[in-house]
C-alpha cells in the first residue's frame, strides 16, 4: 500500500496589505521527499500522519510530496501559488509513475487566499483529485478557522479539522490518517453533509476550553461517539478573510448514511446560530486600562494581548499602540514588547550593540492603523537568523535581522521577519533575554497564550485597532457575502446561506 502526504499551509488576513512570499515559507523550512519523514517526526499534522502509519502494523510505503508552512499574513503572491501548484502536480505525477497511490493525506489550512484567488485550498484539492482520479481516497485536514467551500467538499472523500483552540495539529494529523486508513482497509463509504453559516466574529471567544465555542465543539465530539459518525467538525472562519464564499461552517461525515449526516449537520449549524450573540461578547479593555491593570498586578508575568495586531491571525506585527501607552504612562515595571520592522531591525543592527539610537517605530506595514512614534533607546543585542524551537509545531524559525532594544524599563525584540513575533519565550531566550525577569509581556495574539502559560499570572486583552482587530464592524469588508451577521441583522440563517441543506418540509 502506498500513501502520499502533502502539507501546505498559510492563513490569510485580507486586511494586511503585505503579500506573503516564498521567503515566508522558507523562514520555517520547505521539505520535500524523505526530508519530510526524517525531519518532522512528532511535529504537527505530518508528525501525526507519520505516527499512525508507523504504528498501524500495515505494509505501507510513505510517499512524501511536499511540506511547507508560513505564519499567517497577507495574501500569498501569485508566484507562491504557482510554485506549490507545480510542486503538487509534479510530485503526484512522479509518484504515480512509480506505482499506484492508494490514498492521500492532504493537509492544508483552509483560509488561504492568493492574488486573484479566494480559495487556494479548493484549487489545490481539485488539482489532487484531477491527477489521482475519482477512486483514490483523499482525506483533507483543515485548521478549524478554515473557510470551507463547495470545491473543497467536492474534491475529497472526507474532511477533518482541529478539535481545539489552541490547536493540536498533531491530533489532526492522527485523526485524519486514521480515517484515511479505515476508508482504505475497511471499505468505508464516507458521506458528507455540510452547512454554511452567515456569521463572522472576533477572536476573543475562540478558545474551545470555555464559553460558546466549548459548547459547540463538545457537541461535535459527542456526535462522534456514534460509530456511524466518522467525523464531525466545526469551522469558525478566522475573522479577517474577505472572500466571496466567506462564513462559518460545519461538516459531518458518516459511513454511507446521508440522512444521518444531514440531520447532524443541521443540529450543529442550529446550535451555532443559537450561540451567535455569545460569540460576539467582548472582553478586551482599553489600551490605557490594560497597561494600568498590568502595572498594578502584584506579580508577573502579566500577558498583555495586542488583539488588533495578532500575528498568528495574519497581522503584520507593526503595532506600536501598547508601546506608546507604556511610554506615555511612564510604567516602572519591566516589560517585553515585540515589533516586526525590517527597517528598524536594519538600522539598529548597523548601529551595533551599546549604541543609543533615536528612531521612528511602528506603522511599517499598516499605516492606516498605526502612526510611527519617536523612541530613544539602547541596542543591547544584535542577532537573529534561524532559531531552533521545541515549543511549537515547527522546529525552526528565521527571524532575519533581530535586535534587543531597551527603552527605559521596556525591552523590545525587533525583527526583520515575521517569525512568531515574540509569542514564544524561546525566541527571547535565543536573543539572551530571560522572560522570567519581567513583569509584563506583550503578545501579538488574541488567544494563543499557551507558550507563555507556564510563566503567566494573568492575561489581559487590550482592545487595540489593527488588521486583526476585534471590531469587525469597521473593517473594510468588500467581498464577503451579505447579509452577514452581525454586520447586518439576519433572522434566519438558512434564508441567506449558500449551503442551507435540504429544503425542510413545512
Amino acid at each position: 500500500m502506498r500513501i502520499a502526504v502533502i502539507h501546505v499551509a498559510q492563513e490569510t488576513n485580507d486586511f494586511n496589505p503585505v503579500l506573503t512570499t516564498m521567503a515566508d515559507y522558507e523562514a520555517f523550512g520547505i521539505y520535500e521527499g524523505r526530508d519530510i519523514v526524517t525531519k518532522l517526526r512528532g511535529l504537527g499534522q505530518v508528525g501525526g500522519f507519520l505516527e499512525v502509519i508507523e504504528q498501524s502494523g500495515l505494509d505501507i510505503e510513505i510517499v512524501p510530496i511536499i511540506r511547507a508552512w508560513a505564519v499567517a499574513g497577507g495574501r500569498i503572491d501569485r508566484a507562491s501559488f504557482d510554485y506549490f501548484d507545480h510542486k503538487i502536480r509534479d510530485g503526484l505525477k512522479a509518484a504515480l509513475a512509480e506505482g499506484p497511490i492508494d490514498g492521500l493525506a492532504l493537509q492544508l489550512h483552509g483560509a488561504c487566499a492568493a492574488e486573484g484567488i479566494d480559495d487556494v485550498e479548493g484549487e489545490q484539492a481539485a488539482l489532487c483529485r484531477a491527477i489521482l482520479g475519482p477512486n483514490v481516497p483523499i482525506v483533507l485536514g483543515l485548521d478549524h478557522h478554515a473557510n470551507v467551500t463547495q470545491k473543497m467538499v467536492d474534491s475529497v472523500d472526507a474532511i477533518v479539522g482541529h478539535r481545539t483552540q489552541p490547536h493540536d495539529t498533531f491530533d489532526t494529523g492522527v485523526i485524519g490518517t486514521e480515517l484515511l486508513l479505515k476508508i482504505i482497509t475497511e471499505k468505508l463509504k464516507p458521506t458528507t453533509a455540510w452547512r454554511k453559516i452567515p456569521l463572522v466574529s472576533h477572536q476573543e471567544q475562540f478558545l474551545t476550553s470555555k464559553g460558546p465555542m466549548k459548547a459547540w465543539f463538545d457537541r461535535a465530539r459527542a456526535m462522534e461517539a456514534d460509530p456511524r459518525v466518522l467525523q464531525a467538525s466545526n469551522y469558525p472562519m478566522q475573522p479577517w478573510l474577505d472572500v466571496a464564499e466567506g462564513g462559518w461552517a460545519t461538516i459531518v461525515v458518516t459511513d454511507n448514511d446521508q440522512a444521518l449526516a444531514e440531520q447532524l449537520a443541521d443540529e450543529l449549524a442550529d446550535l451555532c446560530w443559537s450561540l451567535r450573540d455569545a460569540f460576539q461578547v467582548r472582553e478586551a479593555v482599553s489600551i490605557d486600562d490594560a497597561v494600568r491593570l498590568a502595572e498594578a498586578e502584584p506579580r508577573g508575568i502579566v500577558v498583555l494581548s495586542d488583539t488588533g495586531d495578532t500575528v498568528f491571525g495574519g497581522s503584520a506585527g507593526d503595532s506600536n499602540l501598547i508601546l506608546e501607552a507604556m511610554i506615555r504612562l511612564k510604567i516602572r515595571s519591566k516589560a517585553l514588547v515585540p515589533l516586526i520592522s525590517p527597517g528598524a531591525a536594519k538600522t539598529l543592527s548597523e548601529a551595533g550593540e551599546g549604541a543609543e539610537v533615536t528612531l521612528l517605530l511602528g506603522g511599517d506595514a499598516a499605516p492606516e492603523f498605526f502612526s510611527p512614534i519617536e523612541v530613544t533607546g539602547t541596542v543591547r543585542t544584535v542577532g537573529g537568523g534561524m532559531i531552533h524551537i521545541t515549543d511549537s509545531h515547527q522546529n525552526e524559525v528565521d527571524l532575519g535581522q533581530a535586535v534587543i532594544f531597551d527603552v527605559g524599563p521596556i525591552t523590545m525584540m525587533i525583527t526583520e521577519l515575521r517569525g512568531l513575533a515574540g509569542n514564544l519565550p524561546q525566541l527571547y531566550e535565543a536573543m539572551g533575554v530571560n522572560p522570567r525577569d519581567y513583569k509584563i509581556a506583550v503578545l501579538k495574539t488574541a488567544s494563543n497564550f499557551q507558550y507563555f502559560a507556564p510563566l503567566t499570572s494573568r492575561v489581559i486583552r487590550a482592545d487595540t485597532r489593527g488588521t486583526g482587530q476585534s471590531d469587525v464592524f469597521t473593517l473594510p469588508w468588500k467581498r464577503v457575502p451579505r447579509p452577514m451577521y452581525p454586520l447586518e441583522p439576519v433572522p434566519d440563517w438558512r434564508a441567506v446561506s449558500s449551503q442551507p441543506g435540504p429544503r425542510r418540509r413545512a
